[in-house]
């Protein structure tokens, strides 16, 4: 959905999610622009800083289990369950054997095995943001003004107070399939990929998809009384992702009168250019060049457009909707993206969906989850690699917290929330190659060394993107935030 100003629609506390317009200048506490481009004061010559063009984030929302995805525990058949490892092209890594596609391409990842924080709640936004701190009651309240500024967010953000920056066709921030948590049966919006105090025109630009579930999905719990056929389990070939009606030139305006209309708006910005060039009227025109961008040119339309690709393609990243979204990732980035987020999101039932398997645990893995995994993310590295924009294109796949080593006796077996131990993958822009960085204790529940945080990820991924770590951008008053917030570059993880 297209939200260039955002939306007025209601949270569950009954607040509406205002749009607002405050932009920090660039100035005593704007966005320090010296520490983004002086490259020599923070790397010398043989760094990876910058070496990112864009990013793709992958979000997995409720949290895979470390256990049934990269870091298998063979040696501890209670702990393991009905999994096992396999392999892979990395010697002496082993990730689980429900995903041997992904086992073919580790030698193009590196796997984190050692995040760590002390929040075992859904924190969606203590994990995409500088937020140091979260509490539950944060989940739903998008517009709470405790909340910071989504990674995407101020990658945008950086990228407009660049001088050589000028707006491009394809937004610097785009967000797949749609927004958060928006096609449940309780669609409160997620917090997290959200601009907070830098303004709702930074949010991403919302997608949606128009395709229909072929598979009705397993039970998320047992007294689920309504099934639901899932697109993230499969979907029509036809599905394809669009901009909202609002980006689409009115039936009864022709482009001559849409281009009389630009005229007299450039003739009215020659006639106010003595006006104090405010960051709020330099943010209106950012959002007006956005705007005539996505009314004039079928440049982001054609990068969303999935069914252009051959069907093999389209087949080889899983014809369902991460699949496809992953697809229409690499074409955004193609096209000129900066950083888009792929959300494998809730659909139908909003308790324990996704990736939240506290019930029906093996079910839920075995037929929904694992299968499209192991399609979508290594088809997108290879797809990247082969295309020459994987060294160039930084890959996260990164959630919440991870999963117990423990296996509940819930229906269908289930395992709780745990972020004391849990892992991410990376790849590609600067990253290093068939590398695992830090290690567990022999069940999975604990950090055995090389504790990394979830902000040390974001602290990284701006490095890669050229951004310093330690950059701050303002708040509505003026003070100043470091964009990772506690995060410190992990040299470790680079190539």
């Amino acid at each position: 959905m297209l939200r260039i100003l955002g939306t007025k629609k209601s949270l569950c506390d009954g607040l509406n999610r205002r749009d607002f317009l405050h932009v920090g200048g660039i100035g005593a506490f704007g966005l320090h622009l010296a520490s983004v481009t002086n490259r020599q004061a923070i790397a010398d010559s043989r760094s990876a800083f910058g070496k990112a063009k864009s990013c793709i984030l992958l979000f997995p929302y409720g949290s895979p289990s470390s256990h049934e995805t990269f870091d298998p525990k063979p040696d501890m058949p209670d702990v393991q369950g009905e999994m096992k490892a396999i392999s892979t092209s990395v010697p002496d890594l082993q990730i689980c054997d429900r995903l041997p596609n992904l086992a073919k391409v580790m030698d193009k990842v590196t796997v984190v095995r050692s995040m760590t924080h002390p929040y075992p709640v859904h924190g969606l936004a203590y994990a995409v943001t500088g937020l140091p701190t979260y509490t539950p009651e944060l989940e739903t309240r998008a517009r709470d003004n405790r909340h910071w500024p989504f990674i995407g967010s101020i990658v945008d953000y950086v990228e407009r107070q660049r001088p050589s920056d000028h707006q491009s066709e394809i937004p610097h921030n785009i967000g797949l399939p749609w927004l958060v948590n928006s096609k449940t049966d309780n669609p409160a919006v997620n917090a997290g990929p959200f601009a907070a105090f830098l303004g709702a025109e930074y949010d991403p630009l919302w997608a949606d998809f128009t395709g229909q579930g072929l598979h009705i999905a397993p039970k998320n719990t047992v007294g689920q009384t309504e099934r639901f056929r899932n697109p993230f389990g499969g979907t029509t070939s036809d599905g394809r992702f669009h901009l909202s009606s609002a980006s689409e030139l009115p039936a009864e305006m022709s482009m001559e009168r849409l281009r009389l209309r630009r005229s007299l708006l450039t003739q009215f910005d020659r006639e106010r250019q003595s006006l104090d060039r405010s960051p709020g009227v330099q943010a209106w025109d950012n959002q007006q060049q956005l705007a005539m961008s996505l009314l004039t040119s079928n440049k982001m339309r054609d990068a969303l457009d999935i069914g252009r690709e051959p069907r093999e393609l389209r087949e080889r990243y899983g014809m369902n909707l991460f699949g496809q979204g992953c697809l229409a990732s690499r074409r955004l980035i193609e096209a000129g993206g900066k950083f888009v987020t792929v959300f494998w999101d809730c659909f139908g039932q909003f308790a324990n969906g996704a990736w939240d398997t506290h019930q029906y645990h093996y079910p839920r893995m075995k037929e929904l989850l694992l299968p499209g995994f192991d399609l979508a993310y290594p088809t997108l590295l290879t797809d990247l690699d082969e295309r020459g924009l994987l060294d160039e294109t930084l890959v996260i796949w990164m959630s919440e917290h991870g999963r117990t080593p423990q296996i509940n006796s819930k229906p269908g077996a289930g395992r709780e929330h745990w972020s004391r131990a849990y892992s991410v993958a990376l790849a590609g822009g600067g990253i290093a190659r068939g590398k695992v960085v830090g290690q567990t204790t022999r069940d999975g529940g604990e950090v055995l060394d090389n504790p990394v945080s979830p902000k040390d990820i974001l602290a990284t991924a701006f490095y890669l993107l050229g951004i310093d770590p330690h950059t701050t951008v303002p708040d509505q008053q003026g003070r100043p935030y470091p964009i990772a917030g506690s995060g410190k570059l992990r040299p470790e993880l680079l190539a």
